[in-house]
């Protein structure tokens, strides 16, 4: 009865493969370091690529790309239309909406730095109502002092625009129809809503109580899903005023907005062109290395298949070997290509930003390297015959 010879198992294999790698040290560490700089590049260029693009989304973020303005447009006669009271919470109740809230115009109340500025000297300085959470939808700061809260929006009490600011000069409080109102905050220029810049805002029910506002907004900021900004924009005339959809004025999504999704795009084939690139580099360079390997090796084959060892025990052993040399040198590829991106982003202070995707991808590509690349050495050193690789040998 022939004897079978044991199977290889998996430490075994380790073993087999480490042997081969440690023969023959520095080209071992020259093949891994091919592999090393292969996949180093290619997360680089998707850490870089992720983190400047998060750079340029925190950009064009700023800009407003899902904020849209709802604003009350015209009757069918021409007179000014009015948007119904229930217009902020029905719009609030959008799916992809984030988030929403509203300013209200109060018609003919001028404010004055004192009592005694001539009537007709306003200095171009519109009279606000506002929702508290104002300053977080439209990305608005303050410069100085506070913002209203649930207890100074229901007196008298006003935030001045940076505009306003300048031009009432640094006043402890205004005058509103004869009232005095002390100044609690002063904010910096809203490049998103630049109206505000040469606003005085007063709190909503303040405005209802002490002067003649009506309670209709007149702007409605509406945060959405970028993905959804779109499809949220078709539906807001709608829900502000089902009854009369035709007259609200919707805003048409930021052009940064699709500057955003063309430098996605972009960014998406810059990396699967470089990151071909860079594993084919390393996939030959790992397939040179076995080939060489196998011929020097010709003799350690034809011994090890005199003892016993099967053509399939052959190949599994050049295919761990190959697995191993890959292996070893996409870890350390993940580990550079990680720190590349640090140092750059950081250079360029960029959030760093290295997907999860890409470091399990390059480990990933790595055995497909290795396994693609050790295959025909593997099949061509198990079919050598014990004689001839000895004689070779």
């Amino acid at each position: 009865m022939a004897l079978r010879p044991a199977p290889l198992g998996a430490a075994d294999l380790v073993r087999l493969g480490g042997y081969g790698l440690r023969s023959r040290p520095l080209r071992a560490v020259l093949s891994a370091l091919g592999i090393a700089i292969g996949i180093a590049a290619m997360i680089a260029v998707v850490g870089i690529s992720e983190s400047s693009r998060a750079e340029l989304d925190r950009q064009l973020d700023a800009l407003g790309t899902n904020m849209l303005r709802v604003s009350p447009g015209q009757t069918m006669f021409g007179d000014d239309a009015s948007l119904p009271d229930e217009a902020l919470s029905m719009i609030k109740r959008i799916g992809p909406v984030t988030s929403a809230t509203a300013t209200g115009t109060v018609s003919d109340t001028p404010v004055y730095r004192t009592d005694r500025i001539p009537a007709g000297q306003t200095s171009g300085i519109a009279l606000m109502a506002t929702q508290l959470d104002l300053l977080e939808t439209v990305g608005a700061e303050l410069a100085g002092g506070t913002w209203l809260n649930a207890a100074t929006a229901k007196y008298p009490a006003v935030v001045l625009g940076a505009t306003a600011a300048k031009r009432l000069g640094d006043v402890p409080a205004v005058y509103i129809d004869g009232r005095r109102y002390p100044v609690v905050g002063v904010l910096k220029n809203v490049p998103l809503a630049s109206e505000l810049d040469t606003a005085v805002l007063i709190g909503w029910a303040a405005a209802e109580s002490y002067l003649d506002f009506d309670g209709h907004a007149t702007t409605v900021y509406t945060r959405a899903v970028e993905a959804k900004v779109e499809a949220v924009r078709s539906v807001l005339a709608a829900t502000a005023n089902p009854e009369s959809p035709d007259q609200v004025d919707v805003s048409n999504p930021s052009d940064a907005l699709f500057a955003q999704r063309a430098a996605s795009q972009t960014f998406t084939a810059l990396l699967l062109g470089l990151g071909a690139v860079a594993l084919l580099v390393g996939g030959i360079g790992v397939a040179n290395t076995m080939v060489i390997s196998v011929l020097e090796r010709r003799a350690e084959i034809g011994l090890r298949r005199s003892l016993g060892a099967t053509r399939g025990q052959i190949r599994t052993q050049f295919v761990a070997e190959s697995l191993l040399l890959s292996l070893l040198g996409g870890a350390a590829g993940v580990l550079g290509g990680f720190a590349v991106t640090l140092f750059y982003a950081s250079t360029q202070s960029w959030p760093t930003v290295v997907p999860l995707w890409a470091i399990g991808g390059g480990l990933a590509a790595t055995l497909l390297i290795g396994a693609v690349a050790g295959l025909y050495p593997a099949i061509r050193a198990a079919r050598l015959a014990p004689t001839e690789a000895l004689a070779a040998a």
